[in-house]
């Protein structure tokens, strides 16, 4: 007779164990009615993104596709289940009518083993985000963007001395430059002095600390995607081991800076129109919103609108750690989200010159009216500006994805036409709105992959469906910097027009396809472009 030792036994069990978990959980969807693609355990819909055989963006297109008669649909981030809403009306309801119950973003940075990232505005729920959001809110407004456009300015400035520069010890009349280098020094340069009041030059010092750190925290390399995967899917998990998105050595690089200016500025009196200055008069209860800009209706058509949340007054103290995380927040978000729309802004001026060409003939217009001289409410009111801007967002939205976190049981509806049942969304679950799908979706968005600036113009853009275009999210947890942003945007877009011309270089991919191995928005191959510089007029 065979005697089977128990140890044989084990592994099989530990297989059929791990089978039986996956089947339980991958069937979550199909039993209540809700179709899901195809799902590759332990991966779950997420393999080909793990493979770098497409972009985040690209699979969470492709996928949307393939439920086109859907109102929602079910996906899976490793285990964890995410329901994709792809409904216009019902989108409204998640971020605006029904809000409270998904008042929350999913958490994927413990907050205990993490401070600095668990605890900005992002990531803060409930009551504590809402009292978060209208302290840091006033810094936002038109008013004290306007403060900060000169140290906007500046650096702008030196972006455009450095490229002459360039050209000039060429000896060509033209240089081919990578754009995406260009801008996100920009962008660094432009928070560095906004937000933590530095002055740096990237453009001369091209290792500066500040630099480096801003490219450790905004680059998501394949070790911090899986990482991002790990914190949101496996949180217990995550908090076992202690995990965290970025070392040790960022955070403890942002905390001494931040603390070390504040004390220095409060030590000799210094005041400077920056967000270190505002975090210190919210540390103090006297940032308030001003009457006369608290709508800055002259942002533009993609900004967003400060929801009640933000405009309360809240008398909550706060510790130095909430005030430091939301300046790296300011940092995080900034630092890569404008440096990327800003590339790809150029990129499409680069293959479309009779639209540069169109935009380069307002900057001359509103130059000549100014008289040379930089004007915040006439760039920001220049018209085919803002059209461009609007559609390079539309085309190219930084945030691929919005997410929430149902805090209140939600009834969903039927996910078709066909379903017998509706779907409950049970307090603790997860959805997306898959952002960059919808603006490429034909149904809202004739001929969406080309670029047509036409679509923003006083004559068209009021046939754009609300809730289809969402850059900047959409409800009262949208973003709060989108007027900065915009203003930054903006700003550079003019001084680099004003002085060069941008065409194709032999390194521009035409037409344009997504880097695969990265998490954020870029192009395969890079963003390359040649510079000229104008004859002066």
């Amino acid at each position: 007779m065979l005697i089977l030792d128990p140890l044989w036994l084990l592994p099989g069990c530990l297989v059929v164990a791990v089978l039986l978990y996956f089947r339980q959980v991958y069937r979550l969807f199909k039993r209540r009615g809700v179709k899901t693609p195809r799902v590759i355990p332990p991966f779950g819909t997420t393999v080909s993104v793990m493979a770098q055989r497409e972009h985040f963006a690209e699979q969470i297109t492709r996928v949307y596709k393939q439920f086109p008669d859907q109102r929602f649909y079910g996906a899976f981030q490793f285990t964890k289940p995410l329901l994709q809403v792809r409904d216009i009306e019902l989108i409204k309801k998640i971020g605006i009518e029904d809000f409270e119950h998904f008042i929350d973003h999913n958490s994927f940075v413990p907050e205990e083993y993490d401070p600095l990232f668990g605890r900005n505005l992002f990531s803060l729920k409930d009551q504590e985000w809402k009292d978060m959001r209208s302290t840091v809110s006033p810094a936002f407004t038109g008013s004290k963007i306007k403060m900060m456009l000169p140290l906007i300015m500046e650096v702008g400035n030196q972006m455009i001395f450095s490229l002459k520069k360039k050209i000039k010890e060429s000896e060509q009349d033209s240089l081919e430059i990578d754009v995406k280098d260009l801008t996100t020094r920009c962008t660094n340069d432009v928070i560095a002095s906004c937000a933590f009041g530095l002055k740096v030059n990237s453009y001369m010092d091209k290792d500066n600390q500040f630099y480096t750190m801003g490219k450790t925290v905004s680059n998501f390399t394949l070790r911090q995607l899986l990482m991002f995967f790990m914190l949101s899917s496996f949180p217990k998990l995550a908090g076992i081991f202690k995990l965290t998105l970025f070392p040790e050595s960022v955070q403890n690089f942002y905390r001494t800076l931040v603390m070390e200016t504040m004390q220095n500025r409060e030590l000799q009196k210094i005041v400077r129109p920056d967000m270190i200055h505002l975090l210190m008069e919210a540390r103090k209860g006297k940032l308030t919103h001003d009457e006369e800009s608290s709508q800055d209706k002259d942002a533009g058509f993609a900004a967003v609108e400060e929801s009640s949340f933000g405009m309360r007054q809240v008398n909550r103290v706060w510790s130095d750690d909430d005030l430091i995380a939301q300046a790296i927040l300011f940092f995080v978000a900034g630092f890569e989200t404008v440096s990327s729309a800003m590339s790809f802004l150029l990129y499409e001026l680069a293959i479309n010159p009779d639209m540069q060409e169109k935009l380069y003939q307002e900057i001359r217009k509103n130059d000549a009216q100014n008289k040379g001289k930089f004007d915040y409410n006439s760039v920001q009111n220049m018209v085919y500006m803002d059209m461009v801007v609007s559609e390079t967002l539309r085309l190219w939205p930084p945030s691929f994805a919005l997410d929430r976190y149902c805090t209140k049981d939600y009834n969903m509806g039927k996910p078709n036409d066909e379903a017998t049942d509706e779907y409950i969304i049970r307090k603790g679950d997860g959805l997306q709105i898959p952002v960059f799908a919808i603006h490429r979706d034909p149904k809202y968005f004739q001929n969406p992959d080309k670029f047509d600036p036409e679509r923003f113009s006083e004559e068209n853009k009021h046939k754009i469906q609300p809730f289809t275009y969402m850059p900047f999210g959409l409800g009262p947890r949208n973003c709060i910097g989108s007027r900065f942003a915009l203003c930054e945007l903006k700003v550079m877009t003019y001084l680099l027009l004003n002085s060069f011309e941008v065409s194709p270089s032999k390194k521009t991919p035409i037409p344009a396809k997504m880097e695969p191995s990265s998490f954020n928005i870029c192009i395969k191959g890079g963003h390359w472009a040649q510079f000229r510089t104008r004859k002066e007029v």
